[in-house]
């Protein structure tokens, strides 16, 4: 008889105590607190689901190498997979990508919003996180207010990739279901009510050139008539 995909996902893993702590956090005015205890988890080597202004995320701290190596566990990635820095605002991003004036127009008109941006990467970001041929990095401000909080509070980016497991092709979108499949794989679920299955329209900007890598949520109009 076949393995159930999430046994399957589960059974060559080492034996983990993690229980995750689940938040309800107000999607528009989130409690202080709990986005404090958000963080100290993060800072504490923990990994995190999240909702943002497309799907469910997980995330870890940028420096964190074995909270990385734990979300590429429960996603079935291997080191070829790029992961996206999310950032708080132009002027954090611009820390972990290099930007022209002609980029810095683009991004100004489109963030926050559910778009991630490729860009070259400067010498801040692991190496581990990038594009190993073209040196390039995913960089992106999400329109959520929960996350604009994580974010603040951190004071640093979340390295961050879409909550999708191995036997699904959509992203789980159900809090408690997020609780109730990953519970003892991740240390924190923040329950931020619902959130969408489209993923995030991915923009490649190099060289004065604009190209749309993948349409996702956002409108592409801008970007199209601004391309080549």
């Amino acid at each position: 008889m076949p393995v159930p995909a999430q046994q399957a996902l589960r059974r060559d893993w080492p034996q983990h105590t993690y229980v995750a702590q689940y938040f309800q956090v107000h999607t528009d005015n989130p409690q202080p607190r709990l986005i404090r205890q958000a963080v100290a988890i993060l800072c504490d080597g923990g990994v995190i689901a999240y909702p943002t202004d497309s799907s469910y995320a997980l995330g870890c701290r940028i420096g964190d190498k074995s909270a990385l190596e734990r979300i590429r566990r429960i996603r079935r990635l291997d080191t070829r997979h790029n992961f996206t820095l999310v950032c708080r605002d132009l002027s954090e991003l611009s820390t972990y990508a290099r930007i022209t004036n002609a980029d810095y127009r683009v991004l100004r008109a489109n963030t926050p919003g559910p778009f991630t941006f490729i860009l070259p990467a400067t010498r801040e970001v692991p190496r581990r996180l990038l594009d190993g041929r073209r040196n390039m990095i995913g960089v992106r401000i999400p329109d959520h207010r929960i996350v604009q909080a994580l974010l603040t509070e951190l004071a640093e980016p979340l390295m961050s990739v879409t909550l999708t497991l191995p036997d699904s092709e959509l992203p789980l979108s159900d809090p408690l279901e997020i609780r109730e499949r990953l519970e003892h794989e991740i240390d924190l679920v923040i329950d931020g009510g619902p959130c969408g299955f489209e993923p995030t329209t991915v923009i490649v900007l190099k060289d004065g050139a604009i190209e749309v890598a993948r349409q996702g949520k956002g409108d592409v109009t801008a970007f199209v008539q601004a391309g080549p």
